[in-house]
């Protein structure tokens, strides 16, 4: 089997420079949906929160669905590319449409609105990020470079997260109209997405190629199995459902102090807005910085490692959180730092390693699955958001906040603390736990690698005509 040159910087860059076609859109949500649901919108929090959670029930079939059937592509452009660019123009309108007020007096009719609304964007999202997310497992076999590219692509999720922010603030500092903010936000999100998607198909289309041709043809859809055998199927890799308790849990605590920020900054801390922009900032811009030295610890150490060593800064810095008095704004922006170091591992680890899986049920299966496997790991990253904001919704809720009021209920206040600090921390924990019982590290990969390529090369010689080689016994 022919040996791959290295990775190229160059395809790392436009690899990594794709996430920022749903990292915009995705944190703008992520920050803004459910404040824009219940202040601009006029929904209630909790049913607000019921828009999101109906999204994931959809994404519970649409993205393992989505994974599926570009496993099975076979096209001119290989597996990955055409779900991309056809997604795109999709998701650009529901970017837009999102942060649309529709026309209606009645909150139920709003309500409609948005769920009906959540069925098409959703499946548009996920049609450009899932396959995109399972590119990674094509473009290296490499342990490392493996790491370098999901590295790549979480320094521009943050860097999304950063771009979000920054564009909010210019459009919120030029524009006065709530409602007009927003629909500027989606318009420039949707812009960004299709300019993104060309550059990383562009930049990594030729190294595609290049992995490929060391591979056995992929199987026909006629040969594949249908979907229900093949998820029964992966739910049985042990390492496969560490990796999904280990992101869950770590996802879900960095969305729930992201969607209660503007609460604590403001109904808590007393603070003016521009405080929750700079502390996402700030936690954001630690995080990115961070990502290069835990790539340099991985190198050295292993991928279980690292998150085994920045998940407890993450969950001290955030449990720390509930013990901020209004004032204390220095120590505010302190954990904020210190969360940063440790919110880098949450991004980088679970995708990094979910390749490592792919090539373990390769050997085991003769399938390559990337598509089902990241649809697992995307669908719980929407799932952990929606829960979030559903849960940040139905608390606020039952506790008596009211929007815009200048004061809120000591138990709301008291809401906000206990969802911004201790129950993240607690989620940590359990994605730790996940984490050290995770059992690919860096020597068992290498021979389940070494493996895989002479299962490869037999296929390969077997698809070219040379028929089988003879057992030992019989040369």
């Amino acid at each position: 089997m022919p040996k791959l040159p290295p990775l190229p910087l160059s395809v790392k860059v436009s690899y990594g420079v794709g996430e920022l076609a749903a990292a915009v859109p995705a944190s703008l949500s992520a920050f803004f949906v459910l404040y824009f649901f219940t202040t601009v919108a006029g929904l209630s929090p909790a049913l607000a929160g019921a828009v999101l959670l109906f999204g994931r029930f959809w994404d519970a079939i649409n993205d393992p669905l989505i994974g599926w059937l570009s496993d099975r592509t076979v096209s001119p452009w290989g597996r990955r590319y055409p779900w991309m660019i056809g997604g795109v123009i999709p998701l650009a309108i529901s970017s837009v449409l999102l942060w649309t007020v529709p026309p209606f007096a009645s909150q139920w009719a709003i309500f409609a609105y948005y769920i009906a609304l959540s069925i098409f964007a959703f499946a548009a999202f996920t049609t450009v990020q899932l396959p995109y997310t399972a590119l990674a497992a094509e473009l290296a076999d490499d342990y490392d470079e493996r790491t370098d590219l999901i590295g790549m692509k979480s320094a521009f999720s943050i860097g999304g997260s950063i771009v979000a922010l920054l564009m909010a603030q210019v459009v919120f500092a030029r524009v006065a109209d709530p409602a007009r903010q927003y629909v500027i936000l989606g318009a420039l999100s949707a812009s960004l997405a299709v300019v993104i998607i060309g550059l990383c198909v562009a930049g990594t289309y030729r190294r595609y190629w290049q992995v490929q041709r060391g591979r056995p043809p992929l199987v026909g859809s006629a040969e594949s199995p249908a979907l229900l055998p093949q998820l029964r199927s992966v739910f049985k890799n042990r390492a496969f459902r560490q990796i999904l308790g280990l992101y869950l849990c770590g996802w879900m605590s960095v969305q729930v102090t992201a969607a209660m920020l503007p609460y604590f900054v403001g109904a808590y801390m007393q603070l003016p807005a521009t405080h929750f922009a700079q502390m996402a900032l700030a936690v954001q811009g630690t995080a990115i910085t961070m990502l290069w030295g835990w790539d340099w610890v991985a190198k050295r150490t292993g991928k279980r490692t690292v998150f085994l060593m920045g998940a407890p800064l993450a969950a001290f810095a955030l449990g720390g959180l509930a013990t901020v008095q209004p004032g204390q704004v220095a120590w505010m922006y302190t954990l904020g730092v210190i969360a940063g170091i440790g919110v880098a591992t949450l991004y980088m680890v679970p995708f990094a390693m979910l390749p490592d899986v792919v090539d373990l049920d390769e050997l085991e299966t003769g399938l390559r699955r990337e598509g089902l496997y990241f649809s697992a790991l995307v669908f719980l990253q929407k799932l952990g958001l929606a829960m979030a904001l559903f849960i940040s919704g139905q608390v606020l809720g039952w506790t008596g906040y009211v929007a815009s009021a200048e004061s809120q209920p000591e138990a709301a206040l008291w809401a906000i603390r206990l969802l911004i600090g201790p129950l993240p921390a607690l989620l940590l924990a359990g994605g730790l736990w996940f984490c050290y019982r995770y059992p690919i590290n860096r020597e068992r990969h290498q021979q389940i690698l070494l493996a895989l390529q002479s299962r490869r090369q037999e296929r390969l010689d077997d698809a070219a005509g040379a028929g089988p080689k003879a057992p030992p016994s019989e040369i």
